[in-house]
């Protein structure tokens, strides 16, 4: 078990009533709600089965948005929330999300109305090729929601013309084109890792544990087992069910069974496109496919991210992008840009993940709400803690989710929230140097690292202010040592995360706290390269080392349709950052 000493520290003097709450699940929803419990002084421990945001959190569109489809079905108040939180997200982790100028191809001009009023009075059918009444409608509307600390530019809807020349490639089918402004996040499982070490630096009373799982539970004490073999105790005044779709599992063995999920799969694929990446020119397009659903295209870390399904799903255990997923967002696109060529030898990462949605008797996947709830099971004899399940939700509205759930937490404990989270910076977005400060702050890292400017600026866009901990850390390797197949990636870098950021295993590393394995970056060779990095921060014998090698290359090839071999997808262009207005 790798842990950071001060955690070690914390373990070991963890007493019988020293839990206040304990958070079960460590993706976005569980790790935004530690955070904020753990500011208010509230004593919490959150646990995984497995990594940090290795499950639903990690397999998103890796937007921040608010919600533009969720105005035809009225929920106007999570677009109100969701824009809101997607403008708080801009400013709290500018290392991590972006605005993302988006552009949506328009076919008619008064298609879809009264479809799309039968939809927001109820009716299970989708509305389908939306026109530039609506369009242009939906998007005033979502101007006006997201006028709470705004930061990014209104909408506007251009003409035919001028709608080719901003997409080339765009079908001549179109009659125009909107734009409007959402956001992208680069590293989300970054992120999610980064709300768990905020609630340990905000409280030195929590804890984090993952690969822990839930061995005993007996009389309100819950025995969790960590790979070592090693067990810990807990006995908490109140549960919090973070686990997403396996909420109802988790409930069951908690001893009090529900139905509370029924969840979606959503798959994405990454293509190496250098051409229609820079056709895209920053931005994303937004469009709707043959059969009406909502499909989006936009440049991810040099590749074109390509998104996603919304299939029936029960099992998130075993989810992978499947062949007519990949046969249907070809032919999508194809469709969409038909002057560019789009095949499979030009996928190089693909994922997927069920989304913890309500049990839902919708007809249509993307009409189940992604608004969320936190259902109380009250405690019964033999179980003397309440249990509160975090059921849906979205990415971008997690802080506000945690909030919500804090405040009812506060409220049972007969506490009070002492610090609001809703301008508080998230890891290494704190004091992250505005425009004016950029350079200096670079020229400052560069010196005291003893790096170039440059490669100050591209950790800075990496890993956020918290680049400076990683420069200024002793190392016994250079930053000139570079990684077989991403040049970009040190030695130095794979060292400090390994020492600093609670791994356990090597694909941590590679698809979690970096993200050398969904850019395409990993051949076998830089992956040798990262393990035996690894071993040593890590103290791995021959065959641990071996048998992490060999279990990242399973998974990548099993769940991501990634086989490791001595190329590597062609390096990025970069494309400049859009105007945020």
């Amino acid at each position: 078990m790798s842990m950071t000493p001060d955690l070690q520290q914390r373990f070991s003097n963890l007493g019988e009533n020293d839990i206040d709450v304990l958070i079960i699940g460590a993706g976005i929803n569980g790790a935004g709600l530690f955070r904020d419990l753990s500011l208010q002084g509230v004593n919490c421990l959150i646990v995984d089965k497995a990594d940090f945001s290795s499950g639903t959190s990690a397999a998103p569109s890796r937007l921040i948005h608010g919600g533009l489809k969720y105005l035809e079905t009225g929920e106007f108040g999570l677009v109100a929330q969701s824009t809101l939180e997607r403008n708080l997200l801009l400013k709290n982790a500018p290392h991590c999300v972006e605005p993302l100028p988006t552009f949506i191809p328009v076919f008619s001009w008064t298609r879809g109305i009264w479809a799309a009023i039968r939809t927001l009075l109820g009716s299970k059918t989708a509305p389908r090729s939306r026109g530039a009444v609506l369009i242009k409608i939906g998007l005033r509307l979502y101007d006006f929601f997201g006028s709470r600390d705004q930061v990014m530019p209104r909408h506007r809807l251009i003409l035919k013309k001028q709608a080719r020349k901003e997409m080339p490639h765009i079908t001549p089918a179109i009659v125009a084109g909107g734009i409007y402004y959402d956001a992208k996040i680069s590293r989300p499982e970054r992120l999610v890792y980064e709300l768990v070490s905020d609630g340990l630096d905000a409280n030195a009373r929590s804890l984090a544990a993952n690969f822990a799982t839930l061995a005993a539970v007996s009389e309100g004490r819950l025995t969790f087992r960590q790979p070592d073999g090693r067990e810990f105790s807990v006995a908490p005044k109140l549960v919090v069910n973070a686990a997403g779709p396996w909420i109802d599992h988790v409930n069951t063995l908690l001893g009090a069974p529900s139905h509370l999920i029924g969840g979606t799969k959503g798959s994405h694929i990454l293509l190496d496109h250098p051409e229609l990446v820079r056709s895209l020119n920053g931005h994303m397009i937004y469009f709707e496919a043959d059969d009406g659903r909502i499909c989006l295209v936009y440049d991810y870390l040099g590749l074109a991210l390509v998104g996603s399904t919304d299939i029936p799903a029960g099992d998130p255990d075993n989810v992978s992008c499947e062949e007519p997923e990949t046969e249907y967002f070809l032919e999508s696109i194809r469709s969409l840009l038909p002057t560019l060529r789009f095949d499979r030898d030009q996928i190089v990462y693909s994922y997927s993940g069920i989304r913890p949605l309500p049990a839902s008797d919708a007809t249509a996947p993307g009409l189940i709400s992604r608004d969320h709830s936190a259902p109380v099971k009250e405690p019964e004899s033999g179980r003397p803690f309440p249990i509160i399940s975090l059921v849906g939700g979205k990415w971008t509205t997690f802080r506000g989710f945690a909030e919500e759930v804090a405040d009812t937490i506060l409220s049972r404990l007969q506490r009070r929230r002492s610090q609001s989270t809703r301008y508080l910076a998230i890891g290494g977005g704190k004091a992250f140097p505005a425009d004016a400060q950029r350079n200096a702050w670079i020229s400052d890292a560069a010196t005291r690292g003893g790096v170039a400017a440059e490669r100050a600026e591209e950790l800075l866009g990496r890993y956020g202010t918290t680049a400076v901990a990683l420069l200024s850390s002793p190392s016994s390797y250079s930053d000139q040592q570079r990684l077989t197949g991403a040049p970009r990636y040190s030695f130095r870098e794979i060292d400090w995360i390994a020492r600093n950021e609670l791994v356990v295993h090597l694909s941590d590393i590679v698809m979690r706290r970096t993200t050398l394995a969904i850019e395409g970056r990993l051949t076998l060779e830089g992956l040798r390269e990262i393990a035996g990095v690894a071993r040593t921060a890590l103290d791995w014998n021959a065959d641990r080392t071996a048998s992490e090698i060999e279990d990242v290359v399973s998974q990548l090839s099993r769940f991501h349709g990634q086989a490791l071999t001595g190329k590597v997808a062609a390096e990025p262009e970069r494309a400049p950052r859009p105007a945020s207005g």
